[in-house]
């Protein structure tokens, strides 16, 4: 930084595809303060190190960063850029600010320059400083990319890319940057990035054909046949650059600014730019009616997983503690002998008692806390399968629960209730159905940090764009509107530092529900399969109409998953899908 001047250098999270979850290759941000949790950003002056980062990662944070030399800046309100504000508080004017372009997209480039425009900060917008600091960095993977067969996608590669080019208007090219896009568009998936089946590769479709960026070897000679079959030429995928300069010479390129990276986007002629709406992302957030299909079946499936993770637990303790490290590669193992299992959609977290209260908690053998007899339990998992992608979050009290966790339980409970059982007309976005969920938990003076849903892939990843159910009004994802074929996770929390955590989590698909003169409706299927621990439950709390809604729920967690159980475990279930 003092050879070049740099007043300041910034290290996000991000890869150059801008995804949330990264290969090990890309955790700049991780190695160099020590924070493992997927968001935060780094700022590194002269005489400071900071970390900013969400609610969801306080208490997480502060243990990792503790003796690193960084500081833990609380962001008040999540994905908010507060250390832009800080570097504006903090630096003189006319300083240097620099940052590996790769890492950020042109829409965050322009923000802080934007930002900056009155203090005359320079950004640096090519500058990597990690490379040559960090001496055993990982080497980008080389898993292999597989076919996903059209009887789970539901449509071809010619159909998805017929779909992207009728929506693509005057530009000849759209240029794809996100992973998960990509590999829904031609229907491959890899082992790239830990829980997500993604694989690192660029993608230009043209109004004739396509181009898939990618390094050769990772995919077979058949699946590159078939690629061509269908108008898909492979390229290297340090080519890009060199291709979108020579191609936007003369004709026009569609890109969307929130994930191109700034230096893939300085590589275009700027007369040839057209900023829009990453279509990918738009068609493959509604799923079609294989997808959903088979995504009831891998629900039922998942369901018996988590009858034998929570039989088996409650069995064990009766002879001996339980780490909760022991409690995630359990439900691995349970998961890993289901059809179709392909990987969990992200690691487990199991948070006992206080540890629940640390929202995106993950144990560790070496540090995790002994699950036993008594107290309460949050479990979050879910599981990739080729038919579908789960995520679900259940909250279960090991011993006699006390007034103020049933109180807390139930609320909980009410809220995602009060979002499974909404109706809502056409154009409701997600920050309205956000508040319809947390308004239980409001009237008692509680809130918690993070949003009440996000959208899900489908053998795709467990947090998928663009529409989601949060509180920030100015989130891209909060202002789409939610429609027909979407599935978002419904998971209002409380979380008590240092004393329990709850969160209950269920999948929801939207569907059309009525129309009348007042307009289209819509409403919402749960897709989720298993009980919740009536023990937490003040039925008094709920509604009639609530009650009957989680009895019916019951019946049908029952019938579903029970045909993947022996008569031991159905005979737990049973007892477990009782009636308010």
């Amino acid at each position: 930084m003092k050879e070049l001047g740099l007043a300041a250098y910034i290290i996000p999270s991000a890869d150059p595809h801008q995804g949330e979850y990264v290969a090990d290759h890309w955790k700049s941000r991780a190695w160099i303060s020590g924070f493992t949790g997927s968001a935060g950003t780094v700022v590194v002056t002269a005489d400071h190190a900071g970390l900013w980062t969400d609610s969801r990662y306080f208490i997480q944070a502060e243990s990792q960063l503790e003796s690193s030399g960084f500081t833990l800046h609380k962001l008040g309100i999540p994905h908010t850029p507060e250390h832009l504000g800080w570097l504006k508080e903090n630096l003189t004017a006319g300083s240097k600010v620099g940052l590996d372009g790769r890492l950020f997209s042109v829409g965050q480039i322009r923000r802080m320059a934007k930002l900056f425009y009155d203090k005359k900060f320079e950004l640096e917008t090519a500058v990597d400083l990690v490379e040559n600091s960090w001496a055993d960095r990982p080497k980008l993977p080389q898993s292999p990319v597989f076919e996903h067969d059209v009887k789970f996608a539901g449509a071809s590669r010619l159909e998805k890319l017929a779909n992207v080019r009728a929506k693509m208007g005057a530009a000849d090219y759209h240029l794809v940057s996100s992973l998960d896009d990509i590999a829904w568009l031609f229907n491959l998936r890899g082992r790239d990035v830990e829980c997500n089946p993604v694989f690192y590769a660029y993608a230009i479709v043209g109004k004739t054909s396509a181009w898939l960026f990618i390094e050769s070897a990772k995919l077979s000679e058949d699946i590159k046949l078939h690629l061509n079959e269908d108008g898909i030429l492979v390229k290297s995928y340090n080519g890009l650059e060199e291709f979108l300069k020579e191609i936007s010479k003369t004709q026009p390129v569609l890109l969307d600014l929130s994930n191109t990276n700034n230096q893939i986007f300085n590589a275009i002629d700027p007369n040839s730019v057209h900023e829009g709406e990453n279509i990918v992302a738009e068609l493959k957030a509604i799923k079609n009616s294989t997808e959903i299909s088979h995504l009831k079946k891998t629900m039922a499936r998942d369901g018996a997983a988590l009858v034998r993770i929570f039989r088996w637990l409650e069995e064990t303790l009766q002879q001996r503690p339980v780490p909760e490290a022991e409690v995630a590669e359990r439900l691995t193992a349970f998961r890993c002998e289901l059809d179709h299992y392909f990987g969990d959609s992200f690691s487990a977290i199991v948070g006992y008692n206080g540890n629940g209260a640390i929202v995106h908690y993950h144990p560790e053998h070496a540090s995790c806390a002994n699950i036993e007899k008594h107290g309460i339990l949050l479990l979050d998992s879910g599981g990739q399968y080729t038919d579908g992608t789960t995520d679900i979050t259940r909250t279960v009290s090991l011993s006699e629960p006390t007034i103020a966790q049933i109180t807390d339980f139930t609320l909980v409970l009410k809220g995602m209730l009060r979002l499974s059982m909404v109706r809502f007309p056409k154009g409701t976005n997600g920050v309205q159905l956000d508040t319809i969920a947390r308004s239980p938990i409001w009237q008692q003076g509680i809130n918690f940090g993070h949003g009440v849903g996000h959208g899900v892939g489908f053998f795709l990843n467990v947090h998928e764009g663009p529409h989601g159910f949060s509180p920030v009004a100015n989130s891209p994802r909060t202002a789409k509107s939610v429609e027909p074929g979407t599935v978002t996770s419904n998971e209002p929390g409380i979380y008590r530092a240092g004393e329990y955590g709850i969160r209950t989590e269920n999948l929801l698909l939207c569907v059309k529900d009525m129309e009348n003169d007042f307009g289209e409706f819509y409403r919402f299927d749960t897709l989720t399969l298993f009980p919740f621990d009536l023990n937490l439950v003040d039925r008094n709390m709920l509604s009639e109409a609530e009650r009957a809604w989680v009895n019916n729920y019951h019946e049908q967690c029952f019938e579903k998953i029970s045909a993947h159980l022996n008569e031991e475990e159905k005979t737990w279930l049973r007892m477990k899908c009782g009636k308010l």
